[in-house]
């Protein structure tokens, strides 16, 4: 039976713009849940203080467990050496269990998502449950979509040109954002509760149809050889398993962190990526507090929202033109270019002091957008550390998933340091804890989020001047720990295309393998 021409289009479709797809699909729901999670429980569910501290607790321990876990359950049959080893899943295979593992999870990460904004539980019981559900169903659905980078592509233009395409489609999911505004209504959450429907559904809908398209791909490149390769360097092996070896003891947990532990270019990557990690964080953060404080005199309310609102796009466009400059000089020398300018730029605005607003927004602005774009080209970093890792360990398969899941177990403290070690600073400094209010207007009122009274004269340029050294000191010392770090990774240049060359032998011995049996 033949396809029909909206079968054969689809079929059509690049593997890139199929797999870029997935990040349209999880970017739609996930800038909403960032900015909205905590209105709603505050303003909208009244949630007492203690449930919220409590959940935000567990979420914190559950986010930093969850990554190692599932990455440890996805991968850790791939772990044991290739001499060793003969009967296992092939690249092909592997490959669809991803895809079909997103196929489950994403609709699945919409439905959690959907339980945020329709009350059916006491609100700290509803918050708790909430969180760790949809943190533990985006880890999987970000588990298995950057693992398919490392296992799709081999060489560094394929996986830049895939990453090129999820750039895309995540700045056009993060225009949620802009439509977010028109829905969110406190007063009244019926017509943002609608609004969050249609992107669930819109959202599970394409999970399940990019997923099955890419499955299609997979299964039809090895019938017909008349449609495009899946891989874009070819380097998939048959779908047959591995057979006729003795089978080898599995690797142990601890075996694994062995490893690791040996692996140099891994441990100076996380040291350098926690860095990265907190201060994405840290702007995130503090971006209202340093445009309420340094630039309130000079831009409206709308100005500001809109600045909040372009921060979210912003990055992936930006991205873009990274992506093309890594195409040319490589992953290494482009973020070695970017710490170097966030360096520059920011002892730029130190000598310029606070006192000039179209400097100090521009800088504003562009601190957010290049740190945000540099913790997007990370992700090739880690797939190249898949490749080495595979050729240093001669692994039967390439442990994609369970080394993204290690890197997110170190660096994602960064993310709990940015706001606890910023308003410490800012506290330090100036004396001013964010934290103490004066009396307040209950959690149940109309105004949740009342504005503290202005400061004192003698106490207002204290602060302001406490801001802007915060804005701009955090990145400087932020570069300098980076540059030291990056300058210790050695896995660029000339050793980079040994491994993907040993990498390359690997899977072809393994196709071999598996024709001679």
């Amino acid at each position: 039976m033949g396809l029909n021409w909206p079968q054969v289009w689809l079929l059509g479709l690049p593997t890139a713009m199929v797999y870029g797809s997935l990040a349209l699909f999880t970017s739609i729901l996930h800038n909403v849940f960032l900015l909205y999670y905590v209105d709603t429980f505050v303003s909208v569910y009244k949630i007492n203080k203690v449930s919220f501290w409590v959940g935000e607790t567990v979420f914190l321990l559950w986010n930093s467990f969850n990554d190692p876990l599932f990455g440890w359950l996805s991968d850790r049959h791939f772990l044991s050496s290739q001499q060793r080893s003969g009967a296992g899943l092939s690249s092909r295979a592997v490959v669809l269990t991803r895809v079909r593992a997103l196929g489950w999870h994403g609709p699945l990460l919409a439905l959690s998502f959907l339980a945020f904004w329709v009350p059916w539980a006491p609100a700290g019981l509803q918050f708790l449950l909430c969180l760790c559900l949809y943190d533990g169903f985006l880890t999987l659905v970000d588990l298995h979509h950057h693992a398919l980078l490392a296992d799709l592509a081999l060489s560094a233009h394929d996986r830049t040109h895939l990453n090129f395409y999820c750039s895309l489609f995540s700045a056009a999911g993060s225009l949620s954002v802009f439509a977010s505004y028109v829905f969110w209504n406190k007063e009244d959450f019926s017509s943002f509760r609608a609004f969050c429907v249609a992107l669930a559904a819109g959202s599970g809908l394409g999970f399940l149809g990019a997923t099955q398209l890419l499955r299609r791909r997979v299964e039809t490149t090895r019938r017909d050889r008349g449609y495009p390769a899946l891989v874009m360097d070819g380097g998939l092996g048959e779908e047959e398993p591995l057979v006729g070896a003795e089978e080898a003891g599995s690797v142990t947990l601890g075996q694994y962190l062995q490893q690791l532990a040996r692996h140099q270019n891994f441990l100076w990557f996380v040291g350098m990526d926690l860095v990265q990690v907190f201060h994405c964080h840290f702007n995130s953060n503090f971006f209202p507090l340093f445009l309420e404080h340094l630039l309130s005199d000079h831009l409206s309310l709308s100005t500001g929202s809109f600045l909040l609102g372009i921060s979210y796009v912003a990055p992936h466009l930006n991205n873009l033109y990274f992506l093309s400059l890594c195409r040319h000089w490589g992953v290494y020398a482009v973020v070695r270019g970017l710490f170097l300018l966030k360096l520059g730029l920011s002892l730029l605005m130190l000598l310029a002091g606070p006192d000039h607003p179209g400097l100090l927004c521009f800088f504003i602005a562009s601190n957010r957008v290049f740190t945000e774009g540099t913790c997007k080209l990370l992700t090739l970093v880690v797939t190249d550390l898949v490749d080495e890792d595979l050729v240093l360990n001669h692994r039967k398969q390439a442990a994609s998933a369970l080394l993204f899941g290690m890197v997110a177990l170190v660096t994602k403290p960064g993310q709990t340091f940015a706001p606890l070690l910023g308003t410490w600073l800012l506290c330090f400094y100036t004396g001013h804890d964010l934290f103490q209010q004066p009396p307040m207007t209950p959690v149940g009122s109309v105004q949740p989020w009342p504005e503290p009274p202005a400061p004192a004269p003698a106490q207002a340029p204290t602060l302001r001047q406490g801001c802007f050294y915060l804005l701009v000191l955090v990145p400087i010392t932020c570069a300098l720990l980076q540059l030291f770090t990056w300058s210790q990774f050695t896995l660029h240049g000339r050793r980079l295309r040994m491994i993907k060359a040993q990498r390359q032998n690997l899977t072809q011995i393994q196709t071999l393998d598996i024709k001679m049996v």
